[in-house]
Parts: structure tokens; C-alpha cells; sequence
């Protein structure tokens, strides 16, 4: 009694093995805490100051924030897939941390090895059709957050039995997914705010800025994969925000720090 647990979450373990053991990620435990906070008794008899993360954000306490996160599997037959390697890190510490903010957190999530956050109500999913009807169900909301690397084709066919080795090639027919991002957006008035990501190679602000406008998004964060120490699989990112006339580089921290960080921003956005 008077005693809140917060257990060890799955992910990779040492030697390359998987499974449960890995310490939850602060965003986690501070929300925790704070969903109990009127329940349990003190943890101690000393009064703990909160971090200034949760006090200056204060403006998303209350709001309705829709996440979606992780990748879209796209089957071919019963045992492969169409898929990327997103790990879905940055996503889930977004959620987090909206959630220890006192925000309404529904998170939209694609196949992925991730503790699904306290105080987060998380909706699983496999394809990119799926998460499209799941992310709109989730509306009305106040804030989208588009962090899914959602893929750009899926199978025009998928076949019932298992593909056979035939030949020394194989030609797949894909066909293009919808754009949940510009469907989001175009919902002129259903949301005080929506925010894209865009994960590139290079010439990363070009691609960014394009989308933003293109899709008509009011944020759009952009960071570049494929390079270490960043990147999908990778706990650690930075990231460029852009929006119409400005601007906001965030160098490399941990994606909880960073989902701090652009949850901030977010905030800032909303009074903009």
C-alpha cells in the first residue's frame, strides 16, 4: 500500500537477446507517478519538485492528442511482408510524455516491440489501410501527431499460399497507400494543430519543407536516417522542426528528451 510499481519493459537485452528487463523510460515512470498521484500515499515525506518539462507544458493538460507510430507491414502472402524498420521509440515517447502532461493520449501503432505507456489508451495495427481507419476513428481530437512511417505502397494482390521460388526473378504489382497525413490535414478545422514527420536520406530540408507544404501541415519534424547514432532503431535522434516562416534545430539527445522537447514546441505552436 502507498507503493506505485513500474516494471521493466521489453526490448533488447545484452548479448542480442530480447525480451523483458530493459528500465522504463523516465517519460514513463513520471507518468505513472503522476496518474497515481491522487490515490497513493507519498512516496516520501519530502515534497519532490516536478521536472520543468511538465510545468512549462501545461497548455496540452486536457487536450486530445492522437499519435501514430511505428511502421506498416504489408503482406504479400501468409509469410512475408512490404515493411520498413521503424521501431516506433519516438512515437512512444511522444505519448509519453503527452500523457505525464495530463493530455488525452490515443496512440495508433504499427508492429512493434514497445510497453505500451501509462495512462495511454493504444490501438495495434498491421497495415497502412488500418491505421488510416483507426487514426481517423480516434477523432475529434485536438492534435494529430503523425510519427508512423507508414508505407508509400502496398501489394496490389495479396496471395493466399506462400510465394514459391520459380525464377530468377520475381515482379511485384504496388499500388499507393493512403496519404493519412494530407486526409488528416484536409479536415479544415477538426484540429487546432497537425504535425508531420519526415524521416530522409538527404537534402533533408528540401523533402521536409515540400511536404509541409504540399500536405498543408502547421509542423513538420525532420531528421535524417541512415546515419549512426540516429535514426530508427537507434535510442537517441535529432531533428529540425519547420513551419511557415520558421524554424527549430534540436541537437542529437535521447528520444525522450526529444519528445520533451517538441512537445514544447507544440505547446508553443498552439498559442502561435
Amino acid at each position: 500500500r502507498g507503493v506505485r510499481v513500474v516494471g521493466p519493459e521489453d526490448g533488447p537485452l545484452a548479448e542480442g537477446e530480447s525480451g523483458p528487463g530493459r528500465l522504463a523510460e523516465p517519460a514513463a515512470i513520471i507518468a505513472a507517478l503522476a496518474g497515481g498521484a491522487g490515490s497513493a500515499a507519498p512516496l516520501a515525506s519530502k515534497a519532490v519538485a516536478a521536472p520543468a518539462f511538465v510545468a512549462s507544458s501545461a497548455q496540452l493538460d486536457g487536450l486530445r492528442i492522437v499519435i501514430s507510430a511505428g511502421p506498416t507491414f504489408e503482406d504479400l502472402d501468409p509469410v512475408r511482408y512490404v515493411g520498413n524498420r521503424s521501431s516506433g521509440k519516438m512515437g512512444y515517447a511522444l505519448a509519453a510524455a503527452a500523457a505525464s502532461q495530463g493530455a488525452d493520449v490515443v496512440l495508433v501503432s504499427g508492429p512493434v516491440h514497445q510497453t505500451t505507456p501509462a495512462g495511454v489508451r493504444r490501438i495495434d495495427v498491421r497495415s497502412a489501410a488500418q491505421m488510416r481507419d483507426a487514426v481517423l476513428g480516434a477523432f475529434p481530437a485536438d492534435i494529430y501527431i503523425g510519427a508512423a512511417a507508414v508505407a508509400d505502397y502496398t501489394p496490389k494482390r495479396v496471395v493466399a499460399q506462400k510465394i514459391k521460388k520459380t525464377g530468377e526473378t520475381l515482379t511485384l504489382e504496388l499500388v499507393r497507400t493512403p496519404d493519412i497525413l494530407a486526409e488528416v490535414a484536409a479536415q479544415t478545422g477538426a484540429l487546432k494543430l497537425v504535425v508531420g514527420f519526415a524521416a530522409e536520406t538527404h537534402d533533408v530540408e528540401h523533402y521536409a519543407r515540400g511536404k509541409l507544404a504540399a500536405k498543408r501541415l502547421d509542423l513538420i519534424i525532420a531528421n535524417q536516417v541512415g546515419i549512426e547514432g540516429g535514426g530508427f532503431e537507434s535510442d537517441n535522434n535529432a531533428a529540425t522542426a519547420y513551419w511557415q516562416g520558421g524554424e527549430r534545430a534540436f541537437p542529437s539527445s535521447s528520444k525522450t528528451e526529444l519528445a520533451d522537447q517538441l512537445l514544447a514546441l507544440i505547446a508553443e505552436r498552439l498559442q502561435a
